[in-house]
């Protein structure tokens, strides 16, 4: 009888790797490894060869940046969501892009199960399985950190020694990584304790803020509707333009955010982050909305982007409450069409122009200068009426005060 399948999702880091074998000594599976390519680049080439030697049968490496970035990235870019003021959340959407290609697989190989390596102490496990069940809720999940006797890293590398799987892990670089097209994370290690400053070799994209040119440089981004199309006036396609974006901030050192952040299991984390491009991206989209878009839309849509972002880091991707806010967002973006211009200097991201054919801004109206076209004694009158609460207030204060 041909064995049961089982869809893993692989990395070929060191989770993967020995998730293999354990699965076929545990569960005697058919192991059939998928790689969601979201542009990990180099990480990807030796995947092929390692995933058999490994023990699977059979690997797929899926190339998902297109779907990725227009799919997942603009997106939450158009929502302007940041997960607690700094995160631009390069891991949390890259994973139910990631899923919901396992759950495809798993339905074309005729699958029984998905195995994730997401430790039962992360966000991962909760983005991975929760696309899952919205899409295939029939499959089952297996999660061997929830499960397994092993412990701790050492544990894992031990494990790996015995089966003879080569172990990606280096004491020169011992940190807990995650790579994509939009941004590298840095987890573990010395950044254990806040305390500790990150050291600038820790960087792999950017440079420090020390060493980025001490000239500045300037970059001109259009959008349409929201979402970027040229970077200095050259058009070109999201994952091109996104690639462009990193190399010219990375350069100029932008892009570097470190905190402690909540993660959804209740534990508190410390993550290193490197996003030259998003950053650079963010602050343009901000630039242009404040021309193009009126005053309550764009302070009830800072509403919508924090539970936007809260939603995209808790794996609530698949949801229709997702679904109804990015309905919300795209129709906020209709006039949001025009260039920014930033400068670029030692990690700063500064804004140096903003245009738009659909701005609000009027100059008339906001002069200093003598104008025609407003008349300051209507003040007076708009001032009285709205005042009109407050001046209530205190009269009766004051009458209470006179009784007293």
């Amino acid at each position: 009888m041909a064995k049961e399948k089982v869809i893993l999702a692989y990395s070929g880091g060191l989770d993967t790797s020995i998730i293999i074998p354990w699965l076929k000594e545990n569960y005697d599976y058919d192991v059939i490894a998928v790689a969601g390519d979201v542009g990990q680049g180099e990480e990807l080439a030796p995947l092929n060869e390692k995933a058999i030697k490994t023990g699977a049968s059979k690997i797929y490496i899926e190339d998902l940046k297109k779907d990725f970035v227009e799919e997942f990235i603009f997106p939450t870019l158009k929502a302007g969501a940041i997960y607690e003021g700094k995160y631009l959340l390069g891991t949390s959407f890259a994973r139910p892009i990631i899923a919901k290609r396992l759950v495809e697989i798993a339905e074309k190989e005729g699958a029984v199960a998905i195995c994730h390596g997401a430790t039962g102490k992360g966000n991962d496990q909760v983005r991975f399985e929760f696309t899952i069940k919205a899409l295939a809720p029939q499959l089952k999940i297996i999660a061997p950190w929830r499960i397994w006797d092993i412990k701790s890293r050492d544990e894992e590398i031990e494990y790996a020694q015995a089966r003879g799987i080569d172990v990606p892990v280096t004491k020169a670089r011992p940190y807990s990584m995650d790579r994509n097209l939009w941004h590298l994370s840095h987890e573990g290690a010395d950044l254990e304790d806040p305390w500790n400053e990150p050291q600038d070799w820790l960087y792999m994209i950017c440079k420090s803020p020390e060493q980025a040119p001490d000239q500045p440089e300037y970059v001109e981004i259009e959008f349409e509707e929201g979402t970027p199309v040229a970077v200095n006036g050259q058009k070109m396609d999201g994952v091109a333009l996104i690639e462009a974006l990193n190399e010219i901030g990375a350069r100029n050192g932008v892009g570097i955010a470190d905190m402690v952040e909540n993660r959804l299991v209740g534990m508190k984390s410390r993550g290193v982050y490197e996003t030259p491009g998003g950053t650079i991206l963010y602050a343009a989209h901000a630039d242009l909305e404040s021309i193009c878009l009126d005053r309550d839309t764009a302070h009830y849509k800072q509403l919508v982007s924090v539970k936007f972002s809260e939603m995209v880091y808790n794996g609530l991707w698949y949801t229709p409450l997702r679904e109804a806010l990015s309905a919300f967002v795209d129709s906020t973006q209709k006039t949001v069409t025009g260039t920014a211009k930033l400068k670029l200097y030692k990690g700063n991201c500064i804004s140096a122009g903003v245009k738009s054919p659909y701005s609000l801004y009027s100059e008339d109206f906001a002069t200093f200068g003598e104008d025609e076209v407003y008349n300051q004694k209507d003040a007076e009158g708009f001032i009285n009426l709205y005042g009109l609460p407050l001046k209530v207030g205190a009269l009766m204060k004051q009458s209470l005060e006179k009784k007293d």
